[in-house]
């Protein structure tokens, strides 16, 4: 609806001539632009879903953003920032999926648990997304669609 609604302001704006046609056409695209996103993003949660199976990261699809929770005492040793090797094989189903849908942008955020300071906290959050980004790196992501 968002992509039809754009469409046709754009459309409108850039046929001069004929505002009405310049709308339907410009509607057209969006729902067609639209809908692709919508598709490209549903074979991609669906890929992730199917490599994640049994993993314990959980798969969640909130419009066009696909959460992927990866459950801390799974990723990391208790106040520790290094991946777990043991989780390497989950983090490289990942990659595989994120580098053949490779038009989606990722944010990394850590987590931990509320033992320590909300300063060392933090400080250890940021640095096991960056353990993540690092690690994604390494496998090919490109680091421009990382964000931590």
């Amino acid at each position: 609806m968002i992509g039809a609604a754009s469409g046709a302001a754009i459309g409108a704006i850039a046929d001069k001539e004929n505002r009405g046609r310049g709308a339907a056409i410009g509607a057209g695209v969006g729902v067609l632009a639209g809908g692709a996103v919508g598709a490209y993003m549903d074979y991609q949660e669906k890929k992730l879903r199917e490599k994640l199976a049994g993993t314990g990261v959980s798969v969640k699809r909130v419009g066009d953003d696909i959460y992927l929770n990866m459950p801390g005492n799974l990723t990391f040793a208790t106040d520790h920032a290094e991946i777990r090797a043991d989780f390497y094989d989950v983090l490289n189903s990942v990659v595989l999926v994120l580098n053949e849908y490779n038009k989606t942008l990722i944010e990394i955020t850590g987590h931990t648990d509320s033992t320590g300071s909300d300063a060392h906290n933090q400080q250890l959050s940021e640095a096991r997304a960056h353990s993540v980004a690092a690690y994604f790196h390494s496998h090919d992501v490109v680091p421009e669609r990382l964000i931590t």
